[in-house]
């Protein structure tokens, strides 16, 4: 039916004062709901008398931090689409995820994960807060996809809320895509929170599922969605997530080896037994065994791993997702065709989500984090402009390494990992080793505790791999060094060459 001119003032007046009441009243229109609980059993009331009592019950100088380690922490997500800007400027589609809380923290390249009692702050000057008003999820979400995807990081002993709000894909208004989170290699019990729709659920458009994980092991590992995976994962819904370990909770007075063995540390799962060499924790799995020798060697810094000697202690955190996209199979995705996926091929080879020289850009906006419309920034990540006029990045982290001798901190822990549908690729430094310490989230340490790492100027990952790699620069001269693809083909933006996944390390 034709509706007439003259009525079409009217009926755009009902829609204006219709729309933002549905949006309002979720149960009227659609089914967005945002979980962060307070308490739980694992992390209880602090009030609570029962709580009380299982402090006492712990014996003297027990805390509420030794009973119950690790904390509540909340994120959110969005399901959606939007643009990603490439090293020769072409701007280029693809759907992926969008972030929903932590905006602030995500935009200054960290990540997004926040205690509940920020997560559930609804007048959040800070900018992390999450977004659980049904047009707030909406007005962020729309065209507002990352590459990659926002980046989680919890630390061990903590109780993750994940939340997936489908916001639906505003360029392809054809597809009904659903989407899922699946945490590839991660240790989870339950199938239902795998995100593998077989087993679990997907979430359609205008619907949200949270997600609970607890926080076994550390390491580096990375998620995805998993329906459809190689059209998703190739259209860029590949994200980080990184578990801190519990051995960064000693402080410095304290040798990290006896920390480990003592009975508190047992009891916390802090790692494993002294006499059986297994861990007496539920959320521990002993997957790393106690190093073979004592090195004497104390708390009070960053740790990638329980190593127990102080192995894998670094300055700096440097977060990298490996990506690739093929131009012709996002260009399909877009124009309502049909995809030949035998056909995939990439031709932009990234790291976290910008090719060379788009890596080393650091400078940010604040606030393109605060709903205020801001001008792109000229050093800065690209912007798309989401529905509610403001622009946000869509790339928003940087993969420059800076190690400053002048401080004391040349220690970089890369965090690398690989959610390639199409390609391996070998990365490699000239000037400064690269310490294996990782594979996988398993420190590279044989049973009887003896350590394996090594020192190359090359490694190799397929899709589905992550490595940990220490860079020390205590004995290397002043300048500037590169990590690059030795794949000659990933150093190039499509038909442009010179670029693609290649970032510097700055020596200081």
């Amino acid at each position: 039916m034709q509706v007439s001119k003259r009525f079409r003032p009217a009926l755009a007046s009902v829609v204006a004062a219709v729309l933002p009441w549905m949006l309002m009243n979720p149960a009227s229109a659609q089914s967005f709901r945002v979980q962060c609980p307070t308490y739980t059993n694992l992390h209880p009331d602090p009030a609570a008398a029962s709580t009380a009592a299982a402090i006492a019950a712990a014996g003297t100088g027990a805390t509420y931090a030794s009973v119950f380690p690790g904390a509540i922490k909340c994120q959110e997500i969005g399901g959606s689409d939007g643009f990603a800007t490439m090293g020769d400027g072409h701007q280029i589609y693809l759907f992926g995820f969008a972030p929903l809380s932590g905006i602030a923290d995500l935009t200054s390249g960290l990540p997004g994960t926040q205690l509940a009692s920020v997560f559930n702050n609804q007048i959040d000057l800070s900018g992390n807060g999450a977004k659980s008003e049904p047009a707030a999820i909406m007005n962020t979400g729309v065209l507002y996809a990352n590459a990659p995807a926002p980046m989680i990081a919890i630390d061990e002993g903590d109780e993750l809320f994940l939340t997936l709000s489908n916001v639906g894909m505003i360029m392809r208004p054809d597809l009904f895509e659903q989407h899922t989170v699946h945490f590839h290699g991660y240790p989870n019990a339950s199938s239902f929170f795998d995100g593998v729709p077989d087993a679990s659920v997907a979430i359609n458009i205008a619907g949200s599922f949270t997600y609970y994980y607890t926080a076994p092991d550390a390491g580096t590992y990375f998620w995805h969605c998993h329906i459809a995976p190689p059209e998703h994962l190739q259209m860029g819904m590949v994200g980080q997530i990184f578990v801190r370990p519990r051995q960064n909770q000693i402080n410095a007075s304290t040798t990290l080896l006896s920390a480990l063995q003592a009975s508190n540390g047992r009891n916390r799962g802090l790692v494993n037994d002294a006499s059986t060499n297994a861990c007496s924790d539920l959320l521990c799995t002993g997957a790393t065994p106690l190093p073979a020798v004592d090195t004497g060697a104390k708390g009070g810094g960053k740790y990638a791993y329980n190593d127990g000697d102080g192995s894998t202690r670094y300055d700096y955190d440097v977060p990298i997702q490996m990506m690739g996209f093929d131009p012709n199979f996002h260009f399909v995705g877009m124009t309502f065709n049909p995809e030949a996926f035998a056909d995939m091929k990439d031709k932009y080879f990234m790291l976290n989500g910008r090719s060379y020289p788009d890596t080393i850009k650091t400078s940010f906006d604040n606030s393109l984090t605060t709903g205020v419309n801001g001008s792109p920034v000229p050093n800065g990540p690209m912007t798309t402009q989401g529905s509610d006029g403001a622009d946000r990045p869509s790339q928003p982290l940087h993969s420059l390494i800076t190690l400053d001798k002048t401080n004391g901190k040349t220690r970089a822990l890369l965090r690398l990992s690989d959610l390639s549908v199409t390609e391996h690729t070998t990365l490699a430094t000239v000037g400064i080793p690269m310490k294996v310490i990782a594979q996988n989230a398993r420190l590279l340490r044989d049973l009887d505790g003896n350590n394996l790492y090594y020192d190359t100027n090359s490694i190799t990952l397929g899709g589905g791999e992550s490595i940990d790699v220490i860079l020390d620069a205590s004995n290397t001269p002043v300048g500037t060094y590169f990590l690059y693809s030795t794949n000659l083909d990933h150093l190039s933006n499509d038909a442009e060459n010179f670029g693609g996944m290649m970032t510097e390390i700055v020596v200081q």
